[in-house]
């Protein structure tokens, strides 16, 4: 590491950042993940569980970046991108697992969408981060964002609903509305959870379509304004 003289801290290089014990995690997420997007038809429980057990590393990659103060934007970026690409990936086998696959298509879209609209418009209002919603004017937008065990479990319920619909699907083109339906007539304990995750799912899609709009908002009057200065 370089001396910074003038404050007596040491300064990190490249390779060090690289080397962060969090940004570490992220790359074990993605051969996680590349494994098990490998395996997944033709070992749907050892896919589900390295699928599950990346994302549980979502969070320990942030707890070690505080807890040893290597909070880095490329550790931020590569966890966000880890995410989205898993999600998407995931998304697009359950299209070609369910019919109608333009649902899960749809929700590709949108999470992507919303997530990439939501960084571009927290680099116009020259923001740190994404998740700093507090001059929203949605309370659930400000209720998500703001409260980490409530964002927590809508993240939690969509990828967990997303992992069980893969696990209930018994053949490789299923009607997503039948898998559902025997699936709660089966159980009143699959009902239930089912419910729980429905709610934590459809919370997060709410909040993905006002982050898009919100964050479409932020875009157009950054324009306006410029046009107003000239």
């Amino acid at each position: 590491m370089a001396d910074n003289r003038s404050s007596g801290t040491k300064v990190p290089t490249t390779v060090d950042v690289y080397l962060y014990i969090p940004n570490i995690i992220g790359y074990i997420r993605i051969l996680m993940n590349c494994v098990a997007f490998a395996i997944c038809f033709q070992n749907k429980i050892l896919f589900s569980f390295l699928y599950l057990i990346s994302f549980v590393c979502d969070a320990l990659d942030g707890h070690f970046a505080r807890k040893f103060n290597q909070v880095s934007t490329f550790g931020a970026v590569l966890d966000m991108v880890t995410d989205r690409v898993s999600t998407a990936c995931l998304l697009l086998i359950l299209s070609q697992v369910y019919r109608p696959g333009l649902i899960f298509l749809f929700l590709l879209a949108l999470d992507i969408g919303s997530h990439w609209f939501q960084m571009y418009s927290t680099f116009l209002l020259g923001k740190t981060s994404h998740k700093d919603v507090k001059d929203s004017t949605s309370w659930l937008f400000r209720a998500y964002y703001g409260n980490k065990m409530f964002m927590g479990f809508c993240c939690v319920s969509c990828e967990v609903l997303y992992i069980m619909l893969f696990l209930l699907a018994e053949t490789q083109i299923e009607s997503l509305r039948l898998v559902l339906a025997n699936a709660v007539r089966r159980s009143w304990i699959t009902a239930g959870l089912l419910g729980l995750l429905g709610f934590g799912w459809g919370t997060k899609q709410l909040v993905n379509l006002i982050q898009m709009k919100t964050a479409a908002d932020v875009c157009v009057l950054h324009d306006i304004n410029n046009k107003k200065k000239q």
